[in-house]
């Protein structure tokens, strides 16, 4: 599934190309994707489009009635290409634009969405979501008050969206590492040192990622086509059994939340 990195490198890539144009109409080919697609949404004729922003792992297509939200769910990727472009099979959605070109989406599982919120509210979705990694809001205090309580794995804790959003598998692997954590360890008991030393690689992470382009997965590319790079400078995630770059053991790879979690047994505590 793209991570938050990966939906941010897709809002930048696609922004270039809807801002300051004007949405034509949307074609829907199938409008059942994880929820129905609404109606309004198809009711969007020759709208302005205003900005292309990002809410957690969601994008928003910013129109005066309302925003267009975007979820890419597990498979699904966006194109900016010409509206000549022959459709394929799991092309569900088409945003056609003034300039001759659309923003199409492909999803093969069908578990993304395109869904309605109307300007001055908020959708349910976004409603109880957590604070952005990379804002001021994501501080020291937030994530020491997150972890006081709770009893459960530091990162399923790091991973739950009331608590920061778009720490994904992928990322709360490396962070956990970076910052010396064992995954499973009870995020009450985690250090203070400890959760001082993970705020900024939690940034400092994500950030180089979006950099980067986002992390290379087999239903990703970016929207011009390019893959994620950051996949190169993966230090645990998906090297179960291969040797820690700091001290050479064996990673040690287990299942918390039904989620591949790799680990060095030596270096995190």
């Amino acid at each position: 599934m793209p991570e938050l990195p990966e939906v941010e490198v897709s809002r930048q890539g696609i922004s270039p190309h809807l801002e300051n144009q004007h949405l034509v109409e949307v074609i829907a080919r199938q409008r059942q994707l994880r929820w129905w697609v609404p109606d309004e949404v198809l009711a969007q004729t020759n709208q302005p489009i205003l900005s292309v922003t990002r809410r957690a792992k969601y994008l928003l297509i910013q129109l005066p009635q309302g925003d267009i939200i975007l979820h890419l769910g597990m498979s699904g990727h966006l194109k900016v290409i010409p509206a000549t472009m022959p459709f394929g099979k799991h092309d569900h959605i088409d945003l056609v634009l003034s300039s001759g070109m659309v923003l199409r989406l492909n999803d093969t599982r069908r578990f993304g969405a395109v869904l309605w919120q109307q300007k001055g509210e908020l959708h349910p979705l976004l409603a109880s979501l957590g604070p952005e990694p990379l804002s001021d809001n994501f501080n020291l205090a937030h994530l020491t008050a997150a972890f006081a309580k709770r009893g459960s794995a530091a990162k399923l804790v790091l991973m739950d969206n009331h608590v920061v959003v778009g720490v994904g598998n992928i990322y709360a692997n490396e962070a956990l590492f970076k910052a010396g954590i064992l995954p499973s360890k009870p995020a009450k008991t985690v250090t203070a040192e400890q959760l001082e030393n993970l705020l900024p690689v939690i940034k400092n992470t994500l950030a180089a990622a979006i950099k980067q382009g986002g992390t290379t997965l087999k239903d990703f590319s970016q929207a011009d086509g390019r893959p994620g790079y950051f996949a190169q400078q993966l230090l645990v995630y998906g090297r179960g059994g291969q040797p820690c770059i700091n001290c050479g053991a064996a990673l040690q790879e287990i299942r918390l939340g039904q989620r591949s979690t790799v680990f060095c047994d030596g270096c995190q505590r």
